[in-house]
C-alpha cells in the first residue's frame, strides 16, 4: 500500500465517503437551505457552483486536511519560486512567469526570467501590430490576409482553442488557420483556398525538430515556392517559435523572425508564450494581454487563497474525491457556449498528458486511480449525443457546466432557451427522479397501468455529481481565467497523487516505433522486431500502395 492511501486523512475520507453515500444530494439541499452559499464561490465576473456534488461540510474539511497532509501549499511556493518540480526531467514550471503582469522578479538559479519574457512579448507586438497594421507585406507587396499556424499538441490546439473561442473579436480582413495533423489533407485542404502572396505562416516547435510540424511546413514552403519561385520569399512569409536557431535559419525564416521560448514552459502551457503569436496577430496584442491578466488574477488567487475558497483548490480536490472515493474515471466539460467547443480538447491534452501516470514521482507504481478520461461537447449537442449516459448509465461521471449570461449573438429568445437547459441538466443530474414520480407523471398522461418496465426504464437515479461556472460574457480575460483555473486544478491533483504532472514520457514510445517502421513502407527492409500483426499489417500496406499508385 503507499503511503498516500495509507494516510489517516485517506482512510478519514473512505470512511466518510460510506456515510454520505446513503444520502441523496437533493436530501442534502432540503436539509440545508444555505448550500449553495456555503459550497459556491466568485471570483471576478465567474461564480463557481459546486453545491450538486455529493458533498457536505465534513468532505471539504477532510479534503483541505488532503491536501495540507500532502504538501500542496509548499509545492505550490515552490512553483512559484522557480523550483524544478519536474523532478523527472529536472526543470522548473514557469508558465506562471508568462503572464505576471505585477512583473515582480521571478527567478530562475538566481536570474530574474521577467527580462527574457517582457522581450518576447514586445517583439510579439511590434511584429502583431505591423501584420494588422499592413506594414508586414508578402514578397510581392500585397498585405497579410491569412495567417497558418502550424504546430501540433500543445503548439496548436492552445492557441486554435483561444482564437476559436474569441472569434466575436477577430478582424475579418485577417483570418487564421490551425496545421497540425500530419496526413497531407490537413495542410491541403487549409492551403488550396489561399493565395501565397498574401499568407503568412507561423512554424511552432521548440526544437524545430518535430516531424508532423516540420513536415507540414516543408509541404507549405514548397506550395510558396511554386508561385514565389525565389527561395527569398520564405522570410517574408514564415517566422518561427522555436529554440533552434540553426535549424530555423536553415529552413529559410530570418532569425530576427524567430520568437523564443524556454524550456521550462511545457507544450500543454505554451499558448502564454509566443506560441500565442497567431492571438495576438489575429485578435491584436491588447486582446492577448487582456488573456494574461484574466490568467494571472488566478495566479494570485491560487496562491494566497485559503483552499476552501479557493477554486482551483476545489476543483482538483474534487475531482478527487469524485475519482478515489466514487470511482469515477471520467470527467465531461460541457460549455454551453459554441465558441468553446473546443475548449474539452484542449483540457484533453492539459489534463490527461499532464495526470496520465502509473507511477510516482519516486518511480513507484501507484495503488490509486490517477487522471480520469477527460470528454465533452458544447452545449445542447451532447444532450442529443452522450447524455442518455450520463443520466442512466452505469458509468459515474461527474460533469463542469459552464455558460455566458449574455451571449455574443443575443437573438430573441434563443439565448434564454439556451440557458434553460444548461441550468436544467445539472439539477436532472443531481436530483433524479424517483419511482412515485414516474407513476404520477404517467397517471397524468392518461397511462392508468404502466408496465413495470415502462416505470423502471423512466427512473432516474440522480446524485450525478457536476459542477457550474456562470460568467458574464466571454471575453479575453474571463477566458485567460478560465484556462488557468484548469491548470491549477491539474496540478492540484498531481501534488495529491504525488505524481509528476509536467513531464510527457508517453508520448516518446510511439514515436520511436514510428520511426523505426517508415523505413519499412518504402523499401524492401524488414525489421523482425516487430509481433506478427504489426509485421503483417506492414506487408498487407505495402502491398496495396504497390498496386494503387
Amino acid at each position: 500500500m503507499s503511503k498516500l492511501t495509507e494516510s489517516k486523512e485517506w482512510k478519514a475520507l473512505q470512511a466518510h465517503q460510506k456515510d454520505i453515500a446513503r444520502i441523496p444530494v437533493r436530501k442534502l439541499f432540503e436539509d440545508d437551505p444555505q448550500r449553495f452559499q456555503r459550497f459556491s464561490c466568485r471570483f471576478n465576473d465567474i461564480l463557481f457552483d459546486y453545491s450538486k456534488n455529493h458533498i457536505d461540510q465534513t468532505t471539504i474539511d477532510l479534503l483541505v486536511q488532503l491536501a495540507d497532509a500532502n504538501g500542496l501549499r509548499e509545492q505550490t511556493l515552490a512553483m512559484y519560486r522557480g523550483e524544478p518540480i519536474n523532478n523527472t526531467e529536472n526543470r522548473s514550471v514557469l508558465h506562471i512567469a508568462l503572464r505576471n503582469r505585477s512583473n515582480r522578479p521571478i527567478k530562475l538559479n538566481g536570474k530574474d526570467v521577467m527580462h527574457e519574457v517582457n522581450l518576447q512579448l514586445s517583439k510579439m507586438q511590434h511584429f502583431s501590430d505591423k501584420v494588422r497594421s499592413g506594414e508586414w507585406v508578402g514578397y510581392s507587396g500585397k498585405k497579410i490576409t491569412n495567417v497558418v499556424n502550424i504546430g501540433i499538441g500543445g503548439s496548436d490546439l492552445g492557441p486554435k482553442m483561444v482564437r476559436h473561442a474569441l472569434k466575436p473579436y477577430t478582424r475579418p480582413d485577417i483570418r487564421c488557420h490551425f496545421v497540425s495533423n500530419m496526413d497531407p489533407t490537413d495542410i491541403m485542404n487549409t492551403i488550396s483556398g489561399l493565395n501565397p502572396e498574401t499568407t503568412l505562416f507561423l512554424v511552432a516547435s521548440k526544437s524545430f525538430t518535430t516531424p508532423e510540424t516540420l513536415t507540414n511546413a516543408e509541404t507549405a514552403k514548397e506550395w510558396l515556392l511554386k508561385t514565389a519561385q525565389d527561395r527569398r520569399a520564405v522570410c517574408k512569409h514564415f517566422v518561427a517559435m522555436s529554440t533552434n536557431y540553426d535549424a530555423v535559419k536553415q529552413f529559410g525564416i530570418d532569425p530576427e523572425n524567430m520568437f523564443e521560448f524556454w524550456d521550462w514552459v511545457g507544450g500543454r502551457y505554451s499558448l502564454w508564450s509566443a506560441v500565442g503569436l497567431s492571438i495576438a496577430v489575429g485578435l491584436g496584442m491588447y486582446r492577448f494581454e487582456e488573456l494574461l491578466q484574466g490568467a494571472y488574477e488566478v495566479d494570485e488567487h491560487f496562491r494566497d487563497t485559503p483552499f476552501e475558497q479557493n477554486i482551483p483548490a476545489l476543483m482538483g480536490l474534487l475531482g478527487i474525491w469524485n475519482n478515489n472515493f466514487f470511482h469515477s474515471h471520467g470527467h465531461a466539460v460541457m460549455p454551453y457556449d459554441q465558441n468553446l467547443d473546443i475548449f474539452p480538447r484542449f483540457l484533453q491534452q492539459l489534463d490527461m498528458e499532464s495526470n496520465g501516470k502509473y507511477v510516482d514521482r519516486d518511480g513507484n507504481p501507484v495503488d490509486y486511480a490517477t487522471g480520469p478520461i477527460i470528454w465533452g461537447e458544447a452545449g445542447t449537442n451532447g444532450q442529443h449525443a452522450f447524455f442518455q449516459l450520463l443520466h442512466q448509465g452505469t458509468q459515474l461521471a461527474p460533469c463542469d457546466f459552464m455558460v455566458a449570461a449574455v451571449n455574443h449573438n443575443e437573438v430573441h429568445s434563443r439565448h434564454e432557451k439556451l440557458l434553460a437547459n444548461f441550468l436544467a441538466q445539472p439539477e436532472a443530474m443531481m436530483r433524479g427522479k424517483n419511482r412515485e414520480q414516474v407513476i404520477e407523471e404517467l397517471h397524468a398522461s392518461g397511462l392508468k397501468n404502466p408496465s413495470e418496465t415502462l416505470i423502471q426504464s423512466k427512473i432516474f437515479p440522480g446524485n450525478r455529481p457536476n459542477s457550474m461556472f456562470i460568467y458574464d460574457k466571454l471575453t479575453a480575460k474571463t477566458l485567460g481565467s478560465l484556462i488557468a483555473f484548469y491548470e491549477h486544478k491539474v496540478f492540484t491533483q498531481g501534488i495529491i497523487w504525488n505524481i509528476n504532472s509536467f513531464d510527457q514520457m508517453g508520448v516518446e514510445l510511439g514515436k520511436q516505433l514510428a520511426n523505426a517502421i517508415l523505413p519499412e513502407l518504402s523499401s524492401d527492409n524488414v525489421n523482425n522486431q516487430h509481433d506478427s500483426s504489426t509485421q503483417s499489417l506492414i506487408n498487407e500496406i505495402v502491398d496495396r500502395r504497390n498496386t494503387l499508385m
